[in-house]
């Protein structure tokens, strides 16, 4: 067996963990990088990257069919469902380099095709290799997690491990599981001509806010989604071609074809983390406040540390880690200013607290300010005028957007900022925005929380009379 000491072991090659090898190498550190599977992790094979390419043909079909709109006729497009798939792919391919071995390789990192698992509190085992570091990155991510629903073992099923190889396309796809994932999918393939049914125990996109969600969901089930809530699935049955999901309430689901879409599981069954001393949550890995584990020889970051599950996320954690385990500085990681997003159309998006959350956290103090996307001059240009931004203000300061609404995605990025930064609404308010541009409308977010202070109020009103007796 080979002995390797380093000073960095990375064990995963996802986003979190390519971040840290990446960083920690090039600024001199000895780093050795552990991955039993793909390069890239989830996100590039089986999730972010495929996901939003596939996205991407829904959308291109869904613009032929609704082009009347624009004055162009519509025609029922042709969809190639394999074609589609070889697109995802392709994508995939052209993402691929960045993230390779040979990259890593080039940059000075030794990569280890192996899984690791640790033998004690500093020291890692992968195939034929020992390797001791004088600190390790845990970087496993997460994997779908299939719940015991009784049947469920004895009926093909896809994941979104597998539903990017699915080269037939489903004629009637049930998904169970109304969050991210279910939905984003949900509207890729009935846009891609499938039926498509969402059978969620709870309520679908219940994490986010319940009036940004309904914007969505309206316009998912005008497109043809069929959408069941409060519809806890108790049984599955069937064969290929020929699934039947029976709920507790009593109603059944027939398709063709079934993913699950219910959550995710953080990937610590490969570790024996117990021979390292670190211990683990119902989520995943216990961390503080600067990722360190129980073993404080131990970070644990992305999906594995338990907290939010975003690739963006990983990546934050990557930089908080550089800054600890490699320069040896003070780090620490936050959640006030992490976004989120759902992709469908209209996107979705969050930052900060929730109206439910300011409200149960701030009482009396919470102000809200509220901008509807059908008075913004570029959605209505672009038939995209389904839409609302939600600000939540105490003191003057945002401490949470909610958005509905075309490229929410792209505007929350800003408010992420301002939160992050401790900034004010006057200085969004200072911001200017091109016209016309959907962007605009986080400025007049910012003109509506403004507004009641400038032209309802007596005092203001006195003081321009006053002025105006004395101008010249």
């Amino acid at each position: 067996m080979e002995r390797i000491k380093t000073d960095i072991l990375v064990i995963g090659a996802g986003s979190g963990g390519l971040s840290v090898a990446a960083g920690a190498v090039q600024m001199g550190a000895d780093v050795v990088l552990l991955e039993g599977q793909k390069m890239g992790g989830d996100c590039l094979n089986f999730g972010c990257v495929p996901s939003k390419a596939l996205i991407a043909s829904g959308r291109a079909a869904h613009g032929m069919e609704t082009a009347a709109q624009y004055g162009v006729a519509s025609v029922t497009p042709s969809v190639d469902y394999a074609a589609a798939k070889d697109h995802v792919h392709d994508v995939i391919a052209q993402i691929e380099p960045v993230d390779s071995q040979e990259r890593f390789e080039g940059l000075g990192v030794r990569v280890i095709r192996e899984f690791g698992r640790f033998i004690d509190d500093r020291t890692v085992e992968a195939g034929p290799y020992r390797i001791t570091a004088r600190r390790i990155v845990i970087a496993t991510g997460s994997s779908p997690l299939v719940p015991p629903i009784p049947g469920l073992d004895a009926v093909p099923f896809q994941t979104n491990e597998t539903i990017f190889d699915l080269r037939d396309r489903p004629d009637h796809l049930l998904i169970v599981g109304g969050g991210p994932i279910g939905m984003e999918m949900a509207q890729a393939h009935v846009r891609l001509g499938c039926k498509v049914t969402v059978i969620e125990g709870e309520t679908a996109l219940g994490k986010d806010d319940p009036e940004m969600a309904a914007i969505v969901l309206d316009n998912l089930r005008a497109e043809g989604v069929e959408i069941a809530e409060g519809a806890l699935a108790s049984e599955i049955r069937g064969s290929d071609g020929a699934i039947e999901i029976e709920t507790k309430d009593g109603r059944t689901f027939k398709g063709s074809h079934l993913l699950m879409a219910v959550g995710r599981k953080s990937n610590t069954d490969r570790l024996d983390l117990d021979a390292a001393g670190i211990e683990t949550t119902r989520t995943g890995i216990k961390v503080d406040d600067r990722l360190k584990t129980t073993n404080s020889r131990v970070y644990a970051i992305g999906d594995v540390a338990g907290g939010m599950q975003f690739t963006h996320v990983a990546g934050y954690h990557a930089g908080i880690v550089i800054r600890s385990a490699v320069l040896g500085l003070p780090a620490k990681a936050k959640t006030a200013h992490i976004p989120w997003a759902t992709y469908t159309d209209p996107e979705l998006a969050q930052v900060g607290l929730t109206e439910a959350q300011a409200r149960k956290e701030h009482g009396d103090r919470l102000e809200i300010a509220r901008f509807h996307f059908s008075h913004n001059d570029r959605a209505i240009a672009e038939r995209k005028t389904a839409g609302l931004i939600k600000v939540m203000v105490v003191k003057g300061r945002p401490v949470g957007v909610s958005i509905a609404g075309h490229q929410a995605g792209e505007l929350i990025n800003l408010w992420s900022l301002v939160i992050a930064n401790n900034m004010k609404m006057s200085q969004v308010s200072a911001m200017v925005s091109p016209y016309p541009t959907i962007g605009e409308v986080n400025k007049r977010a910012a003109g509506a929380y403004f507004s009641p202070r400038l032209f309802e109020s007596d005092k203001v009103k006195a003081v321009v009379r006053f002025v105006q007796r004395w101008l010249p």
